[in-house]
């Protein structure tokens, strides 16, 4: 004779494929945030790309408020130096589309290509001529640390500077300022 499942035998009667391709059957801690999926990543709507340059946007993923870290899509339309930046955390980094690299490095980070950026380092990022379209997914722990070439503080980003873009913004082209909240964990 089979025993049924019960609260002291939960698993009693039920065989290996039923236990495999059963869902979890506890609730989910009460303080967790909702799952967060973006689809499409890239967007349809060219207004959910926020401007950060000239030719330069990128897309929020996640923005999250309690760890200090963001995720996004950037995007850049133009060859030329972006920007100058030291991080203090880690940042991953997987090309999309296009290419780019660093002044500082002899790699080149193309198309299908993944790049991890220690602590700490500083590091001057290019798109070469002849590159009509990058578009890279980029996780950046902590913030962009803005510098001259000798180490001068000229600005930085976090994730809340980041969120104020957004909330700009998505105002301006009618999306609402809300709209960003979607993001933010």
């Amino acid at each position: 004779m089979t025993s049924a499942p019960s609260a002291d035998n939960p698993v009693a009667g039920l065989d290996a494929t039923t236990l495999r391709r059963m869902p979890y059957q506890r609730p989910q801690p009460a303080e967790i945030r909702p799952d967060l999926v973006v689809a499409p990543a890239i967007p349809e709507d060219d207004r959910i790309w926020v401007p950060q340059a000239d030719s330069v946007w990128f897309r929020p993923l996640c923005l999250n408020v309690s760890a200090g870290y963001w995720m996004n899509l950037l995007k850049v339309r133009k060859a030329g130096i972006l920007s100058r930046h030291r991080h203090p955390g880690p940042v991953h980094a997987f090309v999309l589309k296009g290419s780019w690299r660093y002044l500082e490095h002899d790699w080149v980070a193309s198309e299908g290509a993944y790049a991890f950026e220690p602590p700490g380092e500083t590091h001057t990022l290019v798109v070469d001529e002849g590159v009509e379209e990058m578009i890279t997914y980029f996780q950046v722990n902590g913030c962009m640390y803005y510098v001259d070439p000798w180490g001068r503080h000229t600005g930085y980003e976090d994730v809340f500077t980041k969120i104020d873009l957004c909330r700009a913004h998505y105002e301006a082209v009618g999306l609402g300022a809300d709209y960003v909240d979607q993001f933010i964990r």
